[in-house]
């Protein structure tokens, strides 16, 4: 029988039909090599397609001049040398019934100059862009026909590759420049009435209409409010949405609200962890309503029942599920298949696009197989071997996904956590509201192993003997750390660490020293919530450059807070010592950059965030009952091998330690530790 879903429903698209109504939109995951989209790129789009997406959209944005070099690893639509990579990358999803499209742009001044050909940024107008710092040439009357032809070239380029079509990319780069009266400050034909505006990206659309012929898909992605003072308005953006409509050379709008000129606007249009979902659905629904077209969008819209909404109220016709595939590629599979409870859950934590953004390629902060297709499994196949007796001591992320892989394996398995509930570090973070969807991280493990049968012990403090006594075959220590404050010299005994500020066991006092000397979430976070307790706030770092093992679109939402509440930051700086001076902390403060303390503070308490101390008492005790002593082999992990080491004959199992029991890392290192090696089970 036909499902009566909304989602499940086919759309028809010009001459496309479209299977469902969810879509991966254009994004940059900074997989390309060379510029093109070779196996890491095609891989992961082939995941979603496998997993029953309708359509993916690739490049976010695919360049189409020289002078429009990567800024987030983009794919280099002017070369005729990627035909062939995605000739290949689209027939491989459509082997799955998934249509596939792609992104062009010029980036006009949204890159740099200082790297590719050293050729300089060019726009509309000479208006420099905060986030990627070019100051940009004014568009001449040469360059204006140049780059119209390279759309056109492009354009052909993607028909020949066998695309379903592609869409233009209208929002920060270099058609919309001509649009916003923010960006466009030109005295030619190309400026004044919205018609002029639209001038550049009119002539753009014929051109490309004629290089394609009358039925390969075009559409647009179009930022139809800048939402700022002096940007494009939503009246001109609306007007823009029905001119394109009304053209009849192109297909579909795929509608953006917002700027993203620098980190601050960038996070209303991608919103992270805390911030409100689907916040522009609305808007977009409307634009629908006004034209009466085909409308695609995507913005925070991570559950499946805001998507439903979406279709059945009539707001989209495609909806991008865009970080949501990220973490899960097998949405529409789990839909059809009844078994949307375990959809592995985007939660927010935008670690995806803050990879991008320094330079990285995409991670998921909990799937560790997004971006490795090659080498880690989205869905863990039971193994082919003897079922094994595995003991797992810890339940936060290491743990947690060590109990679920192993369960997916096939293995007999048996947890053993301190605390009352899963979660370990996580549930440090999810206990400050703005972050509290982090939790879904656990909760999903949580869920997945007890549906594989996972024998959970809680409120057990595992010793030696409790490990001993269940006979296992394989023991994996994921025990986590404590946290380490012993980064100053002297007084580590007077401070209280980020963990006791997270969890509650330490309130803030009036005034408040944090020191951060590890530049992540745990110190960032004890430091809102002290500035939102009312405290006066310092926070030192010996940095150079602030909190930098987060991203931008992470940062904003912090510095927002911080700010707002007045608070102090100071880089290049150390919290050298701590002494007490009556009621009062004195602190001490050094520099890498001096050879004395340079300055003194007088606090009422010092927080101090240095990451974590392996809590690893458990493994050495185990260590020398353990067929390998702990050791991994390396090469065999990152190939992908079963781990075969046996160096001591009197030992009765394998020993791992994994995530934090290792060293201070991160949450998605904790559960990639666990799954690569867990998955040779």
């Amino acid at each position: 029988m036909a499902s009566s879903d909304p989602l499940l429903q086919p759309f028809q698209l010009k001459h496309l039909t479209l299977k469902n109504r969810l879509m991966s939109t254009s994004h940059e995951p900074n997989y390309s090599d060379d510029g093109m989209p070779k196996e890491q790129y095609r891989l992961y789009h082939v995941e979603k397609a496998k997993g029953g997406i309708a359509m993916t959209m690739t490049a976010g944005s695919a360049v189409v001049s020289e002078d429009s070099p990567q800024a987030f690893g983009n794919l280099y639509a002017y070369k005729d040398e990627i035909i062939p990579w995605l000739k290949q990358l689209t027939d491989e999803c459509h082997e799955h019934g998934c249509a596939v499209m792609i992104q062009l742009t010029h980036l006009g001044r949204r890159t740099n100059w200082n790297h590719s050909d050293w050729l300089p940024v060019l726009s509309a107008s000479p208006v420099r862009e905060p986030a990627h710092r070019a100051f940009p040439k004014e568009m001449e009357d040469w360059d204006i026909e140049r780059i119209i032809k390279d759309y056109a070239t492009a354009a052909a380029r993607m028909k020949e590759a066998g695309l379903d079509g592609f869409e233009f990319e209208a929002y920060g780069h270099l058609m919309d420049a001509f649009w916003s009266p923010m960006t466009n400050l030109r005295t030619d034909e190309y400026n004044g009435s919205l018609e002029n505006r639209m001038r550049f990206s009119s002539r753009v659309i014929d051109a490309c209409r004629e290089a394609v012929g009358p039925d390969f898909i075009m559409g647009v992605r179009m930022v139809a409010d800048e939402d700022l003072e002096k940007g494009l308005s939503a009246k001109d953006g609306v007007e823009i949405a029905r001119r394109l409509a009304d053209c009849g050379k192109v297909d579909f709008l795929n509608i953006i609200r917002g700027s993203v000129q620098h980190d601050a606007p960038l996070t209303k249009v991608i919103p992270v962890a805390g911030m409100a979902s689907s916040p522009h659905l609305d808007f977009a629904g409307e634009i629908r309503a006004e034209t009466k077209f085909p409308v695609f969008h995507a913005a925070k819209i991570a559950d499946v029942a805001t998507a439903r909404h979406a279709v059945a109220e009539g707001k989209l016709d495609m909806v991008g599920m865009t970080r949501a595939h990220i973490a899960d590629p097998h949405i529409v599979a789990k839909i059809e298949q009844g078994r949307e409870d375990e959809i592995r859950p985007c939660v927010g934590a935008t670690y995806c696009l803050d990879r991008i953004y320094e330079g990285n390629f995409t991670l998921c902060v909990h799937n560790p197989a997004t971006g490795r297709e090659a080498t880690m499994p989205h869905v863990v196949e039971k193994s082919q071997g003897e079922a094994r007796n595995v003991v797992v001591v810890g339940a936060g992320p290491a743990g947690l996904e060590a109990a679920r892989v192993c369960g997916e394996r096939g293995h007999a398995v048996t947890m053993f956590e301190a605390a009352n509930d899963p979660g370990g570090q996580i549930r440090l973070c999810a206990k400050q509201k703005r972050r509290r969807d982090l939790i879904g991280i656990a909760d999903w493990r949580a869920e997945r192993c007890r549906d594989l049968g996972v024998t959970m012990h809680f409120n057990t403090y595992a010793e030696a003997g409790d490990v001993r006594a269940l006979n296992p075959d394989i023991v994996l220590i994921a025990t986590g750390g404590l946290p380490n404050v012993s980064c100053i010299e002297s007084g580590e005994d007077l401070v209280t660490s980020s963990w006791d500020i997270l969890s509650g066991d330490a309130k803030p006092a009036e005034d408040v020293l944090v020191y951060d000397d590890n530049g992540g979430h745990p110190g960032m976070q004890a430091a809102e919530l002290i500035a939102e307790g009312g405290a006066n706030l310092e926070i030192i770092s010996p940095e150079r450059f602030f909190a930098p093992e987060m991203g931008g679109l992470n940062h904003a939402p912090y510095m927002k807070i911080l700010q707002n509440r007045n608070v102090r930051i100071t880089i290049n700086s150390r919290v050298h010592s701590v002494t007490r001076n009556g009621n009062k902390l004195a602190v001490t403060v050094s520099s890498d950059y001096t050879e004395n303390v340079y300055d003194e503070r007088q606090v009422d308490q010092v927080v101090v965030e240095h990451g974590t101390v392996p809590l690893d008492e458990l493994y050495f005790e185990l260590k020398e009952d353990s067929v390998n002593r702990g050791e991994v082999n390396y090469r065999a992990l990152i190939a992908g091998r079963p781990q075969t080491i046996g160096t001591n004959p009197n030992g009765k199992f394998q020993l791992f330690r994994i995530g934090d029991a290792v060293a201070s890392r991160n949450i998605h290192a904790a559960i990639y530790d666990a799954l690569r090696l867990c998955k040779e089970f």
